[in-house]
This record gives structure tokens, C-alpha cells and sequence, in this order.
């Protein structure tokens, strides 16, 4: 069984200027999860399309019952791929990412994305953690359409070829332009949360696709607030910032009361010890 999500998102940016953020989204105040990214791998077609691989690192806190179902450095840390493929001539981009070090085969992973809309070519890809081989994807026309493949794009196999996977959270996002304000930028994102641990995986799956959700929440924030600094814009305040803010000010404001409270006992201390005429 897996987890199934499907969304959609808008940023209200052009595509360009969305592309070019895309690059430069960490750090930022909403993704202190991520810890490092890595360009592993990067060219242009001769068609015009720029395809890259980046290994991104971020936090895993899990709740206590899962830390004791995986290594410690695998319950508070993940490493994730992330294949992206941008045309700019449609101006659209496809990212697919999955975390690499909750699969149990570390080696020879593959993975084959089908896409269902006639305008996007399936791309097979041979994945190896290791080095890249094989890439060639094939993408043109416009923003394709959301596939609505609820058993998960990609496929992980052991050296016996059984299908096996601890924990795999996989996901594609495809950014184009939004069809009803050509100046903004749609997101429609679907994503895979799958596990085969033998007992929980229910529960690890629950866990998985709530954390995903929680993460998207922190994706697009970060996006607004990159976007916000790039275009010259005070980036909004976040959560943390504001608690922060208040917090300093009901402090001086308790600070300026004690004072005031003091200086008025004081004077009244002063007023009682005066001698009467």
C-alpha cells in the first residue's frame, strides 16, 4: 500500500523569476531542516534543456517508536536526490526527488517516471547513488498534467530483483506558467510515501506523508521569502520572528512598568519619611 498526494500550489512571481529562485530557496528561515546541497551533476542538451542532479541533506527527527526501527544516522538525518529537467523555451521544470538512505539497496537503484500526458515523454532513468549514467530525458509542449499514478512513479529492486524499500518518500513537481495570470507561477506537486517494513508500515507511512505535508507548508514559505529578497521586498516576518518580536516587547514592557512601579515607590517612601511643619 502507498501513500498517495496530490496538490497545487500558486506563487505569484513570473516563471523566470521563479526558476531563478529555485536555486537560491536555502538557506532561508523556514528550511533550517536542510543541512548542505551538492550539484553532483549538471548539463545542457542540445535541444536547449538544462538537466541537474543535486544530493541535498536534511534533519529526520522521527517520533521515539520509529528511532529504534533504523540506524541512528539514518533516524536523524536523509539524504535526498533530486533530478530536475527545465526547458525554457515552455518554461517548465520537473523536479523528482527521493530520499536515498531509508532504501535498503544503496547501489543500482532504478527508476522510471512515466507520465501519462502525451506532451511529456517517458524518461527512464539508470540511478546509481554513485556517479550518473544513462540520462536522457525528453520533455516539450506545454505544462504537462498531473499523472494521477497513486501506486508511485518509481520502482526500487534488490540484486534478486524483488521490490523492496524501508521507507521511500518520492516526489514530482512540475512549475509553469499559471494558465489563468501569465505573470504567476503554477506548482502541481504529487508525491509517493511507501514502506515495507514488516508491521508498521502503516504507521510509517502516516508519519512519512504527514511529515511531507508539513514540509511542503515550509517549501513554499521559503519560496515567497526568497522570492520577496530577490525582487527587493521585505520578505514577511516568520512565526518565530514574530513570537520573538512580541516576546522582546512584553518584556520592556514589564521592564518600563517595574521602573515605573519603583520610582513611584520611591517617591512615596520619599513623601512619608518628610517631616511635617
Amino acid at each position: 500500500m502507498v501513500k498517495y498526494f496530490l496538490g497545487q500550489s500558486v506563487l505569484r512571481s513570473s516563471w523566470d523569476q521563479v526558476f531563478a529562485a529555485f536555486w537560491q530557496r536555502y538557506p532561508n528561515p523556514y528550511s533550517k531542516h536542510v543541512l548542505t546541497e551538492d550539484i553532483v551533476h549538471r548539463e545542457v542538451t542540445p535541444d536547449q534543456k538544462l538537466l541537474s542532479r543535486r544530493l541535498l541533506t536534511k534533519t529526520n527527527r522521527m517520533p521515539r517508536w520509529a528511532e529504534r526501527l533504523f540506524p541512528a544516522n539514518v533516524a536523524h538525518s536523509v539524504y535526498i536526490l533530486e533530478d530536475s529537467i527545465v526547458d525554457p523555451q515552455n518554461q517548465t521544470m520537473t523536479t523528482f526527488t527521493w530520499n536515498i538512505n531509508h532504501a535498503r539497496l544503496m547501489r543500482g537503484l532504478f527508476a522510471e517516471v512515466l507520465a501519462e500526458d502525451s506532451q511529456m515523454l517517458m524518461w527512464a532513468l539508470q540511478l546509481r547513488v554513485m556517479g550518473v549514467t544513462g540520462v536522457s530525458p525528453e520533455l516539450g509542449g506545454a505544462c504537462p498534467a498531473v499523472s494521477h499514478r497513486e501506486t508511485g512513479p518509481l520502482t526500487h529492486f534488490d540484486q534478486t530483483g524483488s521490490s523492496v524499500c524501508e521507507w521511500v518518500v518520492e516526489e514530482r513537481c512540475v512549475y509553469c506558467v499559471n494558465s489563468d495570470n501569465s505573470g504567476w507561477t503554477e506548482i502541481r506537486r504529487e508525491a509517493w510515501v511507501s514502506s515495507s517494513l514488516f508491521g508498521v508500515s502503516r504507521a510509517v507511512q502516516e508519519f512519512g506523508l504527514a511529515r511531507f505535508k508539513s514540509n511542503v507548508t515550509k517549501t513554499m514559505k521559503g519560496f515567497e521569502y526568497i522570492l520577496a529578497k530577490l525582487q527587493g521586498e521585505a520578505p514577511s516576518k516568520t512565526l518565530v520572528e514574530t513570537a520573538k518580536e512580541a516576546k522582546e516587547k512584553a518584556r520592556e514592557t514589564a521592564l518600563a512598568a517595574a521602573e515605573k512601579a519603583t520610582d513611584l515607590a520611591s517617591k512615596a517612601a520619599t513623601k512619608q519619611t518628610q517631616p511635617l511643619v
